[in-house]
């Protein structure tokens, strides 16, 4: 059977992790949670909307800033390292978390400076104030990079930041459906739920790179 063209990898590779990083409950899953029930459909989709345009910025800025880095070899493999340790400490975070981040107080001040007064703001702004999904999405494309998830040239590159635009897309327009809907009652233990589902997939995803470094080690 032929191997599928790579480019689709770096595409898939993009979609999976831009649907689970979206996945994660937070600031953006209550706002739509709570404003598309109140104000239908089109509003939290596009609350939705403006989260993934900034989380694609990140994550196109992650790419273009540091994976030109991983041509040194010990430097990639340091980065491997790194972006292990993270995925782990950020599974076993949500897999322990008690409460879902309902605020973020960066996010906050950035809003009472810039007043958005559309839907589609709101989320660019509250991602755009989480400095920490920048870190997330440094971590992700070393990761792809190092593991040739994703090849070193623009077309791959982009073909990924296509895929993260699409995977958060269809997460945030499936739940901005469900919303509008009339099933706005989604508890506080549904969502801690998600969270928790979210930490075990980060907890698989850091399981498969520490066997690739062990294997890597084994080899050296």
């Amino acid at each position: 059977m032929p191997e599928p063209p790579h480019i689709l990898v770096a595409w898939l590779t993009g979609v999976v992790s831009g649907f689970i990083a979206s996945f994660v409950p937070g600031p953006i899953i209550v706002a739509i949670i709570n404003e598309g029930a109140r104000r239908g459909f089109k509003w939290g989709l596009m609350i939705g909307l403006g989260s993934t345009v900034m989380e694609t910025i990140y994550c196109a800025l992650a790419f273009a800033g540091f994976s030109t880095m991983l041509e040194n070899r010990t430097v990639k493999a340091a980065m491997e390292l790194v972006s292990f340790l993270l995925m782990l400490w950020l599974g076993i975070k949500y897999l322990r978390a008690q409460a879902v981040e309902e605020r973020n107080l960066r996010a906050d001040r950035i809003e009472q400076r810039v007043h958005p007064s559309s839907a589609f703001m709101t989320g660019f702004v509250q991602v755009l104030g989480n400095l920490g999904v920048l870190l997330m999405w440094i971590a992700l494309t070393a990761t792809f990079i190092s593991h040739d998830w994703v090849a070193e040239n623009i077309e791959e590159k982009s073909a990924c930041v296509l895929g993260v635009a699409t995977g958060a897309l269809v997460w945030f327009l499936t739940l901005a459906f469900l919303v509008s809907r009339g099933r706005r009652k989604i508890s506080p233990k549904t969502l801690l739920l998600m969270e928790h589902l979210s930490g075990v997939l980060l907890l698989i995803l850091a399981g498969a790179v520490g066997v690739r470094i062990v294997l890597l080690l084994a080899k050296h």
